[in-house]
């Protein structure tokens, strides 16, 4: 297809037409090629699924198709000789895509993570059909949308809803290692002693020189102090990177003073959320004036950190920060009153959320609220660590109660490639990865979710029931050793899964339809072939 204008250039430098498009007269030269980006804010499950789902159908349609999954283990990174050839690039993510710029000049299409395990097909129909488009949205060289692109069905709700998402993705690996050095610092010495002595004790003992301080008191000392330290960027690392999702590298810094603003005023992840979005916001309109080179160099090191800082600290300090403190202190003093009925009340709440869009935006909503929370959790107020531990739990329920009903329970209402699935379901749902279901819930939703909604409200009431806790923000069944209430917990997901499993296999019996295996997300689909 035709190339005009800036994005021209962008297009050759990263391979000649030739390679990417059919010639004048309307041959393709070999085989379509495109690349593909996935992504989502934990950066374990969906981000991967979409990945099997798009190359699974890709290669059934005869198209040549390369994913990079971004996930939070770090990038498959993709060859840019592969880039080079290929004709368009899918960005089915939930985040800001990492290093865009070296798909300048391609045409794309982007969409939620979720859209490519559930219509991969359709994606790369369109993608091929933006190939042949010269109007079609292409990336800029800086890695931009184009002026079609902010036009088309991206708006600013879902640019911010992305950005609130890779604040969250960046955010938890300091919960993760936070909590769970707090956690293995209250197994070794007395909790609250620890928690109250612990600057005392580091200002005074030395490991060569201990004094009448115990050797397991100061490493817990030790240990406490490193995990809160890293629990205390929480809501910067939250706030530097919404930002970050929204005007790139100029963002991070004014996003983390933002951060460590809403921090002193103790204004909470609440805070973190809403100056990250201010120094963002700002930060990206500061970027869209055509100015002089010599100014132009100095805007992303020195002008936008100054005034993008100002703006958003400023608005903290003066207006708004205030308020959300004050709206912090009583959440977190009617969190921590929680006892009895309203404690079950949250927590079937919670379950619900986990289990109704199986790590879809409610899904990562409850999720979210629950990580954030953990940075105000105390030795004497461990609220936030039982909603973290009732999050948990519910989002094991669904795909362990899947698990159940395909391979054990309901063999044979399930086709042979859900039963596979249900296989894999074990493994995952034991570490609390929802979306483990999610092949189950495509073809049947009508049973599949109102099943997980109900195992989900049982197991998220009974964990906030028993008070059960978790200092950690993620693993499942393999972080019981700094889980409070073992028993309870394990006790509780049972509950969940039996109960998912046993209603999805009744409703299976009851109005059970057979299905293909081409209908299962990711698995190539026999029943029609689609010629490009």
């Amino acid at each position: 297809g035709a190339v005009g204008g800036a994005a021209a250039a962008s297009f050759v430098a990263n391979g000649s037409p030739e390679d990417r498009t059919a010639g004048t007269g309307g041959e393709q030269r070999g085989p379509r090629r495109l690349v593909a980006v996935t992504a989502c804010p934990t950066g374990i499950a969906h981000t991967y699924m979409a990945a099997d789902a798009l190359a699974n159908t890709a290669q059934e349609m005869g198209v040549e198709l390369q994913v990079e999954t971004q996930g939070s283990s770090g990038a498959t990174r993709l060859d840019p000789q592969v880039i080079a050839q290929a004709e368009a690039v899918i960005f089915a993510t939930d985040v800001d895509v990492r290093e865009r710029t070296r798909f300048a000049g391609l045409p794309y299409i982007a969409s939620a993570v979720k859209r490519g395990i559930d219509e991969p097909r359709e994606m790369i129909e369109e993608a091929l059909a933006a190939a042949e488009d010269p109007r079609a949205p292409r990336v800029t060289g800086d890695g931009t949308d184009t002026a079609d692109a902010l036009t088309g069905s991206e708006g600013w709700g879902s640019r911010i809803r992305k950005a609130v998402m890779t604040g969250v993705s960046y955010m938890i690996p300091f919960v993760a290692a936070g909590g769970l050095l707090m956690a293995i610092a209250f197994m070794i010495a007395d909790p609250v002693l620890v928690a109250q002595q612990a600057d005392d004790i580091l200002g005074t003992a030395t490991l060569g020189n201990l004094g009448d301080v115990s050797l397991g008191m100061y490493l817990g000392a030790v240990l406490f102090k490193i995990g809160n330290l890293a629990i205390n960027l929480l809501v910067p690392a939250l706030a530097g990177y919404i930002a970050y999702g929204l005007a790139d590298r100029p963002g991070i810094a004014p996003g983390f003073a933002a951060g460590l603003v809403a921090n002193f005023m103790g204004a909470g992840f609440i805070g973190g959320i809403v100056g990250g979005l201010l120094a963002g916001l700002c930060a990206y309109w500061l970027t869209l004036p055509k100015l002089p080179r010599w100014l132009g160099s100095l805007m992303p090191v020195v002008i936008i950190p100054l005034l993008a800082s100002l703006f958003a600290g400023g608005l903290l300090f003066l207006v708004i920060g205030g308020p959300i403190a004050m709206f912090m202190t009583w959440l977190t003093s009617v969190l921590a009153g929680m006892s009895g009925a309203s404690a079950v009340t949250l927590g079937a709440v919670l379950g619900l959320m986990m289990c109704s869009d199986l790590g879809g935006p409610i899904n990562k909503v409850a999720y979210s609220f629950a990580v954030a929370g953990l940075g105000a959790a105390t030795a004497t107020n461990t609220a936030p660590q039982e909603i973290m531990a009732t999050v948990i739990a519910s989002g094991m329920v669904p795909p362990l109660g899947l698990a159940l009903a395909s391979t054990v329970l309901g063999r044979r209402y399930f086709t042979a490639a859900e039963r596979e699935n249900g296989k894999t379901s074990w493994l995952l749902g034991a570490s609390f990865i929802s979306e483990g279901a999610i092949p189950f819930a495509a073809a049947d939703p009508l049973r599949v979710i109102p099943a997980s909604m109900l195992g989900g409200v049982v197991t998220g009431a009974m964990t906030m029931a028993f008070g059960v806790t978790s200092a950690a923000p993620h693993g499942g069944i393999w972080i019981l050793p700094v889980i409070d209430g073992r028993l309870a917990f394990v006790a509780s997901i049972l509950v969940g899964t039996v109960i998912t499993g046993v209603v999805v296999t009744v409703l299976k019996r009851f109005g059970h339809v057979e299905k293909s295996v081409g209908e299962v997300p990711g698995v190539p689909q026999t029943k029609q072939t689609v010629e490009v």
